[in-house]
């Protein structure tokens, strides 16, 4: 086995450690270290693809959006509402060293964040617990 694929492995383990973590967390998502883990493991094992897609996690949190289907609004608000709060302490972080530059960068960032989930992203209906 390569260095690469090594990589590939232990990133996707990160990623699901951390996005089970946030599938209980609130303030942390789950989503985007998902969404991680589903790359990095389709990129280095296809036993591990297969396992990964075959858990609840993943199809509790990406199978609809990896399909194609999209999110519901409780799930993209609370992605919405997770990096908007980390984005803010970022920002008032270079606003408090007069970082302006950063600050209309960071501010273009969130707001192409706030536009893509709102109309990019295909809004489902709550499932109903099976």
């Amino acid at each position: 086995m390569n260095m690469k694929k090594i990589l590939y492995i232990i990133l996707g383990c990160v990623g699901v450690g951390l996005g089970a973590v946030g599938a209980v967390v609130p303030m942390l998502p789950a989503f985007p270290f998902l969404m991680l883990a589903a790359f990095c493991f389709a990129r280095s094992s296809e036993k591990l693809d297969r396992w990964f897609k075959g858990t609840k996690l993943y199809k509790n949190n990406l199978e609809d959006y990896v399909a194609g289907r999209g999110m519901t609004w409780k799930t993209k608000i609370r992605i919405m509402l997770t990096v908007t709060v980390l984005m803010s302490i970022g920002f008032i972080m270079m606003g408090s060293k007069g970082i302006v530059v950063g600050c209309i960068v960071l501010s273009c960032v969130w707001l192409f964040h706030i536009l893509y989930f709102c109309f990019g992203v295909k809004t489902l209906s709550a499932k109903v617990n099976e």
